[in-house]
């Protein structure tokens, strides 16, 4: 019995090109932010609640924390994701793990941004 050819069974979601380059995509945007932080912190003055939150009361800087924010939560989706689809194999099961990752995700994102917002 072969187990190659036409009579192959594949199974999934096919997300795999997809999500890799998501995963990508977000990580670099996480890196950018990760560097532009790092650059205004790193300018002179002194340290403490003002200067932080000097830099995060500009709108450009707002903005993009939202988007990296936006990218984190996709990041880790992807991620969690998949590792539900590959190692959990009750359907059930692995339905209420997605869902609970998602609404964990989305209240993670909602209060960050949240928090950003009121500075």
């Amino acid at each position: 019995m072969s187990t190659f050819g036409s009579k192959r069974i594949v199974v999934g979601a096919h997300y795999g090109l997809r999500d890799w380059l998501a995963q990508r995509i977000t990580a670099v945007l996480m890196a950018l932010f990760t560097i532009v932080v790092l650059v205004q912190f790193l300018m002179p003055g002194e340290l403490g609640y003002d200067h932080w939150a000097a830099i995060f009361s500009q709108q450009w800087m707002k903005t993009l924390t939202f988007v990296t924010i936006l990218s984190l939560a996709f990041h880790a989706w992807v991620g969690v994701r998949d590792i539900w689809m590959d190692y959990v194999k009750p359907v059930g099961v692995r339905l209420f793990l997605q869902v609970a990752s998602l609404v964990w995700l989305v209240g993670c994102a909602g209060w960050a941004i949240q928090v950003i917002w009121r500075l």
